[in-house]
């Protein structure tokens, strides 16, 4: 069979640990002996950007802005522990908040949804998505530990010579402090992507934060998505019978749990990052969720929206079987090889990302799955596969289609 052609190169950024194996057994297996896969490769395993001190995220940052579209694998986000087992210079931050900010806009992040596995929450009839806003807040803070008394101030030093200086607090003992920012032109991009995305795909859009105690700051995130809807998006939305609306995250929270589902939820940075991780686990699994930055400068990069799954990694280094669900890694695949082929009109490329999935989702449904599913599925006498096998499952359905 005569390899699929790539026009474009994507951006390929690899990772760390288990989801690094199943990377590289996913390219092997599913994509290699299809796709003639034209990619720009950079290295975001831990070791190598503390090799580079981190310049390599950066760089495939702007290579996602000059091609346009970039897939990224799981990636370590380092703490003290990971300080000391990586032999780190110094404790880097998340890759992904760094290419957020780099790229600006809003990740999307929709359950997969496959027959024999149900949502936890009975009322869920659709899939929620959640629109994550990709800038600031904790993932671009600056902290401190206090270890004596004294004032803590916040302080804003204008160009122009004006100073504006408010306590924080007094601190008579030790302590911690963090500050946090964002930016109106990234809050506007954030609730344009939101509106058209939820335009294009005809849903409601949800949005929630806590303006009540944060009348500052979160208060700008509801001024601004109030006034891009009225100027902007009101007329459309009347137009195609979809409704925006506000509420203070709590509540929202509590409404979500009673809907059923088929709507966009609008979430601040963290927010986003903690109710994707409620949904996508609600709705079966971390490994059954897409993700997807969509930026409006027309950048798009596709992930999977979970971790490195380290307990597996190191029962692989010792020698151990592992059942580690590919899927959300091979959703990010597909989704990035199939907005390359929509955007250099490859249809071959776009088709092939549409079998892929359909392969994936058919050998589950056919009772193969990983552990994880086969512990929650309503499927009868199904088989468990291990992390390769359950790729090769794939493979197979994949040949018959292709």
């Amino acid at each position: 069979m005569k390899k699929i052609q790539m026009q474009t190169p994507l951006v390929e950024m690899d990772g760390d640990e288990m989801t690094r194996i199943l990377w590289k057994m996913i390219k092997d297996e599913l994509l290699v002996p299809y796709i003639d896969l034209n990619t720009e490769y950079y290295d975001l395993g831990l070791e190598y950007r503390n090799e580079t001190d981190d310049q390599v995220t950066i760089d495939a940052a702007e290579a996602t802005k000059k091609y346009g579209v970039a897939v990224k694998c799981a990636t370590i986000t380092p703490n003290k522990a990971r300080m000391s087992e990586y032999n780190l210079k110094k404790m880097y931050k998340s890759p992904n908040g760094t290419i957020r900010a780099i790229l600006d806009g809003t990740v999307f992040r929709a359950p997969i949804v496959v027959k024999g596995i149900e949502p936890c929450v009975k009322n869920w009839k659709k899939p929620i998505t959640l629109a994550r806003h990709a800038y600031g807040d904790v993932y671009k803070n600056s902290e401190m530990y206090i270890d004596k008394p004294g004032d803590a101030m916040l302080v804003f030093k204008g160009e122009d010579g004006e100073e504006r200086c408010e306590l924080i607090q007094h601190f008579d003992g030790p302590g911690v402090l963090q500050g946090v920012h964002n930016l109106d032109d990234s809050i506007v991009s954030f609730a344009r992507c939101c509106f058209n995305y939820a335009l294009d795909t005809k849903q409601d859009l949800w949005f929630g934060s806590k303006d009540t105690i944060s009348k500052t700051y979160d208060g700008r995130f509801k001024e601004i998505f109030n006034q891009i809807y009225e100027n902007e998006f009101k007329d459309k939305f009347e137009a195609a019978g979809l409704t925006y609306f506000y509420s203070l995250i709590d509540d929202i929270v509590a409404r979500v749990m009673k809907a059923e589902g088929g709507f966009i939820w609008a979430c601040k940075n963290y927010d986003g990052d903690v109710m994707s991780d409620m949904v996508s686990s609600a709705f079966g699994s971390l490994a059954m969720m897409t993700s997807v930055l969509v930026s409006p400068h027309g950048y798009y990069e596709y992930e999977a929206a979970h971790g490195t799954v380290q307990r597996h990694y190191y029962r692989h280094l010792e020698g151990g079987e592992t059942s580690t669900n590919s899927v959300a890694t091979i959703f990010a695949w597909t989704g990035a090889l199939r907005k390359r082929g929509e955007l250099d009109e490859n249809k071959e490329l776009a088709e092939f990302a549409d079998k892929l999935e359909k392969a994936t989702l058919s050998t589950i449904e056919s009772g193969k799955m990983t552990k994880d599913l086969a512990l929650i599925t309503s499927l009868k006498d199904v088989t468990v596969l291990n992390s390769k096998d359950f790729i090769l499952a794939i493979k197979e359905n994949l040949d018959k289609m292709m």
